[in-house]
C-alpha cells in the first residue's frame, strides 16, 4: 500500500492542546475487528471489557526533560533536543535553528551545562558533547523542559505544566523522549479496578525515541523502516507473557510501543523470554501479528508509522473508517487526546 492510503482530514480544533483534568475521563472508540464495527464509548468502561484471563501489558518508560534551551557565543538562542545517547555525555540531537550551528561551536545552557557541536550528519542532526557541573542526568532534569510534540503549543509560562501530566502513573524507567500516550489514560483507580477484576498486569520497557514519531519519507511502505529503540523485558514479565501465550489467553497491548516490543520479542525468539537491546521491527501491511490479541491506542497523525501499525492490526478499511468517524464526532486527537480499543 501507499502512504497516501493513510491520510484523513482533521480539523486543527480536534488536536488536543491540554490534558483532561481526570486522566480516565477520555472518550474511547471500541473497534470490533471480527464484526467490522465500532462503538462510541468511554475509557472508564475499559476495565469492564477485560476478561479475568486477559494479560494487560504496560510500557513503564519514563519521559525525561529532553528539550534544552541555550545560547551560542554570538548571543543567538538555540534549542537542542536530546535524541540518543551515543556514549557518556555524547548525544545525537536535533537542534534549531540548524543553519547557525556548525562543528566546533559551543552552546551554554545556564551555569551548569555547556556543549560543543562535534558533527552535523547528512540528515541534519547534530552530534554534541556535553560538560556539566555535577551529574549530567540530574542537571538535565533540573534545567530541561518536557519534550512535547510540536503540535502542542506552550508559552514560557507553561513550561513546567506538563512535567508530570505528560507521564503515565506507572512510569518508572527513565529514558523516553516522548510519552507512551495510550498509557496516559490510566489512573491509579482504574489500575486498581483492573487488578480487582482478576486481570493480570505485566510491565515492559521501550524507551520511546525519535523513531516512533519520525515522519515516513517513503511513499511505498514496503521500503519504510522505523529506527530501532531500546527495550527491556525482565524475567517476571516474560514469565507472565509466556504463560499467557501457552494458555492461549488474550494479550492486550497498551500502546503501539508495547505492541512493537512484544511483536519484536516473539519474532526474535518464537516465544517470550527475558531480553533487552534494540527493537528494530517495522510493522507494515502484510505483517502477521503473533503476540497481541487486542490493542489500546490513541488517535495518531495522518500518514504516520503509528497509524500504519494500527491499521495493519485492525484492518485498513475498518481503522480508516473509524478515524473518519472519530474526526466527524469530535474526538480529541493525538497525545493528549482520546483513545480507541481494538479487539
Amino acid at each position: 500500500m501507499q502512504l497516501s492510503d493513510y491520510d484523513f482530514e482533521l480539523s486543527k480544533d480536534l488536536i488536543a492542546q491540554q490534558p483532561l483534568e481526570r486522566r480516565d475521563a477520555s472518550r474511547m472508540l471500541t473497534v470490533d475487528r471480527e464484526g467490522a464495527s465500532f462503538l462510541d464509548d468511554k475509557f472508564s468502561s475499559f476495565p469492564l471489557k477485560l476478561k479475568k484471563d486477559d494479560l494487560l501489558v504496560l510500557n513503564n518508560t519514563r519521559v525525561f526533560p529532553a528539550r534544552l534551551l541555550g545560547r551560542m557565543e554570538s548571543g543567538a538562542n538555540v534549542e537542542v533536543f536530546l535524541v540518543e545517547e551515543r556514549e557518556p555525555s555524547v548525544w545525537m540531537t536535533l537542534a534549531k535553528p540548524g543553519r547557525r550551528l556548525k562543528p566546533g561551536k559551543s552552546i551554554e545552557f545556564g551555569e551548569k551545562l555547556t556543549a560543543e557541536l562535534i558533527e552535523k550528519t547528512e540528515d541534519g542532526r547534530f552530534l554534541v558533547r556535553f560538560e556539566s557541573l555535577g551529574n549530567f542526568d540530574e542537571v538535565v532534569h533540573e534545567i530541561g523542559r518536557t519534550p512535547l510534540p510540536p503540535y502542542i503549543q506552550r508559552d514560557a509560562a507553561e513550561a513546567d505544566a506538563d512535567r508530570e501530566r505528560y507521564q503515565t502513573v506507572f512510569a518508572s524507567d527513565r529514558g523516553a523522549i516522548a510519552a507512551p500516550t495510550a498509557g496516559l489514560h490510566f489512573s491509579k483507580e482504574v489500575l486498581q479496578e483492573i487488578s480487582d477484576r482478576g486481570v493480570q498486569i505485566a510491565e515492559i520497557t521501550l524507551h520511546v525515541g525519535y523513531g516512533t514519531f519520525e515522519p515516513v519519507r517513503e511513499t511505498n511502505l514496503s521500503r519504510h523502516r522505523v529506527a530501532p529503540e531500546r527495550f527491556r523485558v525482565d524475567a517476571a514479565s516474560a514469565e507472565k507473557l509466556e504463560q499467557a501465550r501457552r494458555d492461549g489467553r488474550r494479550i492486550i497491548a497498551v500502546g503501539t510501543t508495547t505492541t512493537r516490543t512484544l511483536e519484536y520479542l516473539i519474532g526474535r525468539h518464537g516465544n517470550f523470554q527475558p531480553d533487552s537491546g534494540l527493537a528494530d521491527l517495522t510493522i507494515t501491511p502484510g505483517y502477521r501479528f503473533q503476540a497481541i490479541g487486542a490493542l489500546l491506542t490513541n488517535f495518531h497523525l495522518p500518514q504516520s508509522s503509528l497509524l500504519v501499525l494500527v491499521a495493519t492490526f485492525g484492518g485498513h478499511k475498518l481503522i480508516m473508517d473509524s478515524y473518519r468517524h472519530a474526526a466527524s464526532s469530535g474526538y480529541r486527537f493525538y497525545s493528549y487526546g482520546d483513545c480507541m480499543f481494538i479487539t
